[in-house]
């Protein structure tokens, strides 16, 4: 059975980055590893991609007694679960492999579960690298201008070996590291290709080289943490501090971090809500952007929840907090981001493969033109180690094996901002592949709550209504509840009141005694006539629930309840059908009651009376019948057809944690119009990912044609593949800013809160 990770959920992929470009060839992993409560965590800054991951693996294999490991890539950090005296091993093994772990705190709120990041930036190192290349401009000058004298060439090759001590220091403690473990990553082919360019006399193009190489890489850096920090922006919406009721009354700021669970919090009109909560006090609109995707503020009312990192319109609300910070729904989707990475798309893992035949392959073809055709062409040994150089800069795979993992981040980032929660790059891909989707219907089609849609008065005085409502509202039967919220009438006084197992209530208003009951209680009473019944069966075909008010004279008054379709149901199962997607409707519920809603919907084919084990072979069934299959639930019974579909989608809002946690998608809002948007996404990301691909094996190929029969230089050669890195890199970008809305439905409201920043509403609507 598929397996997936908790909840929360949505997009840091293993990626390699410009500073370590090259072949990932560690096992996929199953699941991403969650790291244990008692683990020591470490910040390994140089930690850059999965086969930096198993050379330190490999490092700590020979220490006893460690009983697991957990790799945040995206984080850099390192949790060792280990007895305490085995972790100075531990950490000398990985500094002997040429890593500095650093201990960490582990974090404690919403703010800190990504903040172990390495930030990149543009100022980081741009003096040292700009005057790199200045001192390789010079040297270029000196080659091409001055006359060709002893000390003009010892003047030149001082200023070429300047920009390459001040551009590739890093370059080449990383090249020397790698080849000293058998591996041939960009570090190490830069390092040899500038090497050997400035034995043979090249020296001005090696700084050139160097110098480009450096700059390109920082640039690089930068664009890559776009994509992996694009959801750490979340981390600033949950404040710092929270108003906290003290137990003499008064209230006072406390730490969010250090606010216990059931401590009261008041917000004020344009704050942010702190933690997550259920309202205690007051009513207010509540901008749930950042968390659910909304566009559009949800009134909040006591016993409503409302989720850190929102924003409080228009009144001041009291709520009791109900989630630690480092436990917050907010906190989650952001650690989220950090689990996802344990799962890569297929086209990432078809690259990593590719890029590990690749780059070894140019590799032993530089060797051959540097030994061969000097024999079989005729070229100088000068001009055939040239170009072997040259080709050594092609073999660099870092375009083609970048191009994936931003682009991957970029889309589940875009993906998060929306409240569509995904737990990994692979079933992001995979959603383009999906040819039927089960949708349970209680909470997923419907909203879950019943309702009352239609009420008839056949006899009684002018206060039937009222009658009912009072009845109604002494119950605590939810057909009851929902009677008495749609009547919507004052109640009177009831004595005698008496619950009827099975069958509904009974009490006295004024003189009379009613009972406000379901079918087989007024059967019961000998009260039911042909015109009841036939009542009773139009409703019952149409999926509703009847209950019916009567005094000793006969039945008074008919209430119709039912289970009431969202109103985004429709227009999400035509946009399925649009995308070539069947939907079918499995549920609990009676065939009668399944097939109206599913012909209210749109759905053709739905099925009733199903047990948990009939969903789960319903899901096989249509596997077998459409191929690649999702199912949408938010049920414990929903959660093992969940885990059996090919993508799982839990409705986040109303779900159960068992429903959120065997799902792989979880939709924070309910709207069924998500799973259309991931299918959408999905088609795009796959597009974006070949695009890439194909451009970076384009280039590539070009280059590999003019190095060995034209007449590319080293330079352009790296100019080249750092250039392509940078577009692929930028076009990965692009879907941070996808939109997956259809045309046809309507523009999202936008809308500014009192008392809130227009930079605050960018990123909430973000």
């Amino acid at each position: 059975m598929k397996q997936s990770n908790p909840l929360p959920i949505a997009a840091d992929a293993p990626s390699c980055d410009s500073h370590g470009c090259h072949s990932c060839d560690t096992p996929e992993p199953k699941t991403a590893p969650v790291a244990p409560p008692d683990a020591a965590l470490f910040r390994i800054a140089s930690m850059d991609c999965s086969a930096e991951e198993a050379e330190i693996r490999r490092a700590l294999e020979p220490v006893a007694d460690i009983r697991s490991l957990s790799f945040q890539l995206g984080a850099r950090t390192l949790a060792i679960t280990a007895p305490a005296d085995v972790l100075p091993q531990a950490v000398e093994a990985i500094t002997k492999a040429g890593f500095k772990p650093e201990p960490v705190q582990r974090p404690t709120g919403a703010g800190e579960v990504v903040a172990a990041d390495v930030e990149h930036g543009l100022g980081a190192g741009i003096g040292r690298l700009g005057l790199a290349l200045a001192l390789a401009i010079a040297a270029e000058s000196i080659e091409f201008f001055a006359p060709e004298t002893r000390v003009t060439q010892v003047i030149g090759m001082a200023l070429a070996l300047g920009a390459i001590v001040l551009a590739g220091l890093e370059t080449y403690t990383k090249g020397f590291r790698a080849l000293l473990h058998g591996k041939l990553n960009i570090n190490a082919l830069m390092s040899v290709a500038v090497t050997g360019a400035f034995l043979i006399g090249q020296w001005p193009e090696a700084a050139m080289v160097m110098a480009l190489y450096a700059i390109a890489e920082l640039i690089e850096a930068r664009s890559v943490d776009r994509a992996r920090n694009a959801i750490k922006g979340l981390m600033a919406l949950a404040p710092d501090t929270a108003l906290v009721q003290q137990p003499d009354g008064t209230w006072a700021q406390r730490p969010a971090a250090e606010v216990p669970l059931d401590a009261t919090v008041r917000i004020r009109p344009g704050e942010r809500v702190p933690l997550d909560g259920v309202v205690l006090r007051g009513n207010s609109a509540i901008n749930q952007a950042p968390v659910t995707g909304e566009s559009i503020p949800v009134e909040k009312a006591p016993g409503d929840p409302v989720f850190a990192g929102t924003v409080n319109e228009t009144s001041e609300l009291e709520f009791r907090v109900t989630a630690a910070a480092s436990n917050t729904t907010l906190a989650r989707i952001i650690h989220a981001v950090e689990q996802a990475q344990g799962s890569r798309a297929e086209t990432q893992r078809f690259v990593d493969r590719f890029a590990a035949v690749y780059t070894p392959a140019v590799f032993v073809i530089a060797v051959l033109v540097a030994v061969a055709t000097p024999w079989l062409m005729g070229w100088t040994w000068t001009q055939a180690l040239y170009k072997a150089l040259v080709l050594l800069v092609i073999a660099c795979p870092c375009a083609l094996v970048i191009s994936t993992p931003v682009t991957v981040v970029s889309a589940l980032a875009a993906a998060a901002r929306r409240g569509i929660l995904v737990k990994g790059g692979t079933y992001l891909e995979n959603a383009r592949k999906l040819r039927a989707i089960a949708l349970d219907k209680t909470g997923t089609i419907t909203e879950g709550k019943p309702k009352l849609v239609g009420q008839q008065v056949l006899a009684g005085a002018d206060d039937t209504l009222q009658v009912a409502a009072s009845l109604a509202g002494r119950s605590d039967h939810p057909v009851s509840k929902a009677i008495a919220e749609g009547l919507k009438l004052a109640h009177s006084p009831v004595d005698a009141f008496k619950a009827l197992a099975g069958r509904g209530v009974q009490g006295q208003v004024g003189t009379k005694t009613y009972v406000l009951g379901n079918h087989r209680l007024i059967e019961e009473r000998g009260q039911c006539g042909p015109a009841i019944e036939a009542e009773l069966k139009r409703h019952e075909e149409a999926g509703r629930t009847v209950t019916l008010l009567a005094s000793d004279e006969g039945v008074l008054a008919l209430f119709a309840v039912a289970d009431t379709i969202k109103p985004s149901s429709k227009q999400a199962v035509a946009e399925l059908k649009a995308l070539g997607v069947t939907p079918v409707m499995l549920t609990g519920d009676n065939n009668a009651t399944a097939q109206t809603i599913a012909h209210e919907v749109g759905i053709d084919e739905a099925r009733g009376n199903l047990l948990p084990e009939d969903k789960l072979q319903a899901i096989e069934d249509l596997k077998r019948k459409h191929g690649p299959t999702a199912m949408t639930g938010d049920g414990i019974n929903d959660a093992p057809a969940l885990a059996k579909s090919d993508i799982g989608v839990a409705m986040g809002a109303a779900g159960t944690d068992t429903a959120m946690e065997a799902a792989d998608v979880v939709i924070m809002n309910d709207d069924l119009r998500r799973i259309p948007e991931v299918i959408r996404l999905s088609k795009k990301t796959h597009a974006v990912l070949w695009q890439n691909i194909s451009f970076a094996l384009g280039v590539k190929a070009i280059f590999f044609v003019l190095a060995v029969f034209g007449s590319a230089t080293m330079w352009m050669a790296v100019f080249a593949d750092m250039g392509a890195s940078l577009l692929v890199v930028a076009n990965g970008l692009r879907l941070l800013k996808t939109q997956t809305t259809p045309r046809n439905e309507p523009p999202r409201v936008s809308w500014r809160p009192i008392g809130v920043s227009q930079a605050d509403v960018a990123d909430s609507a973000r």
